[in-house]
């Protein structure tokens, strides 16, 4: 809306009477006519036509009756409103064959619908945790989530907090060691039962067993939101089984160490380096940085007395650890 300053530095809009031309126009009806220079205060007077020149007198400005002013305002608004209207009517007539070809598929284009932008995506999820009633099922990969994250989710699950609802979430064994995630916890108390795991499968949303988001791209900028009843019913199947190896946060993780010097956690390396796995995808799977993976690795060569990394694998497969991690 387009404003401008009188000779007093008060701001008018182009299309709203003021205060003071209210006032003004006001005593115009009432007296037959004002001063010019009255009018100065009050442009919008004269940009909305509300007053005009004295014919007999041009130091005068006479009003112009309200009906006619009103009449006169209205008439564009009255033209716009018309041609929406007519729009209207033209998108309804061009939509409307189309609309039983949708109707009838309708159930298959629901059951996914990708989301792009991670906006949109905690905006879908925001909206439909909110709507939980029974069961909110989370699986996040990884050590320990950032703080921003972590926020997200405290926000995401509080207004469930006292409604009876089952949750229950999936962590890795490394996140067992991280401050924020033990903090978070706290926040959220007993009613979030959380357990862990050395490997688990990419982050998974599971609300109600009704729908389910999952990421589509490693970046997480795009997440697949799955309405099929046999897509999600499969995905809480495999959280169930997940969750039945799983060990509670607050337990002890019983590794069995059989072999002298080397962990549970270095067991499992031992096994992604036997199956050919860079460092890399190793520590991706395992939920630990790099360099905490190729530290592990450094203490399973030491154990094993293995000089370089092919003899590693060799060493791994010939001493049964494998085996005996079992």
């Amino acid at each position: 809306m387009r404003k401008q300053a009188d000779e007093t530095g008060h701001s008018h809009s182009h299309t709203e009477l003021c205060t003071a031309g209210s006032e003004l126009y006001a005593s115009a009806l009432r007296t037959g006519r004002i001063p010019r220079s009255d009018a100065i205060e009050a442009p919008c007077l004269l940009d909305l036509s509300l007053l005009h020149p004295d014919p007999d007198d041009a130091q005068w400005l006479r009003p112009v009756p309200p009906s006619a002013a009103l009449a006169q305002l209205l008439q564009p608004i009255e033209r716009e409103i018309l041609e929406h209207r007519r729009m209207t009517v033209a998108l309804s007539d061009a939509f409307e064959p189309f609309m039983a070809i949708t109707a009838f598929d309708s159930a298959n284009t629901s059951a996914i619908t990708v989301l792009e932008g991670i906006d949109r995506i905690n905006t879908t999820l925001d909206r439909t945790v909110a709507n939980c009633q029974k069961e909110l099922l989370t699986v996040q990969p990884g050590g320990g989530r950032p703080a921003h994250a972590l926020s997200e989710a405290l926000r995401r699950v509080s207004p469930l907090l006292g409604r009876g609802i089952d949750m229950r979430t999936l962590y890795q064994h490394t996140a067992r060691h991280t401050e924020l995630t033990l903090n978070y916890l706290e926040h959220v108390g007993p009613e979030v039962q959380v357990r862990t795991l050395e490997e688990i499968i990419d982050r998974l949303i599971i609300i109600d067993r009704e729908v389910a988001f999952i990421p589509a791209r490693s970046d997480r900028q795009v997440a697949l939101e799955l309405r099929h009843p046999g897509l999600v019913a499969y995905l809480g199947g495999v959280f169930d089984q997940f969750w039945h190896l799983a060990v509670p946060i607050r337990d002890e993780i019983p590794y069995d160490a059989k072999t002298d010097a080397i962990s549970g956690v270095q067991r499992s390396i031992a096994r992604l380096l036997v199956e050919g796995h860079v460092d890399e995808a190793i520590a991706r799977r395992l939920g630990m940085n790099v360099r905490t993976c190729r530290a592990h690795i450094a203490k399973l060569a030491t154990a094993l007395g293995s000089g370089s990394r092919a003899q590693l694998g060799y060493l791994i497969a010939r001493s049964g650890l494998l085996e005996r991690g079992d």
